[in-house]
């Protein structure tokens, strides 16, 4: 269970990532909607790491909570085309998806 938590802790950290992105305009106005998605998310992925840690060794559990953030925070400015999504820039993010199986696997 500590793992699921903790998947779905990083997943929320690319949800506060991007609502983060869009709090604020080109124009420098705040919005109000991502800025309470962004609060929520980064409550709720900070406190399911805090809860995967007690299961799940501190520095494994960071890199993977890390690591998921990254690669899916990644995925969604590429899907969204806010990144081009470049050979190396897979080949990269498919090394960080690896080795965060590879911490599961290990750990």
């Amino acid at each position: 269970m500590s793992w699921l938590i903790l998947l779905l802790s990083g997943a929320l950290e690319a949800v506060w990532a991007a609502a983060l992105h869009r709090t604020f305009q080109a124009s420098g106005r705040r919005r109000l909607l991502p800025a309470l998605i962004f609060l929520v998310s980064v409550i709720a992925s900070t406190g399911g790491l805090a809860i995967a840690m007690q299961a799940i060794p501190t520095g494994t559990a960071y890199a993977v909570w890390v690591g998921v953030g990254v690669v899916l925070t990644s995925a969604y400015a590429i899907i969204t085309r806010a990144e081009r999504p470049t050979a190396a820039r897979l080949l990269l993010l498919t090394g960080i998806a690896a080795c965060v199986v590879g911490l599961k696997v290990v750990a």
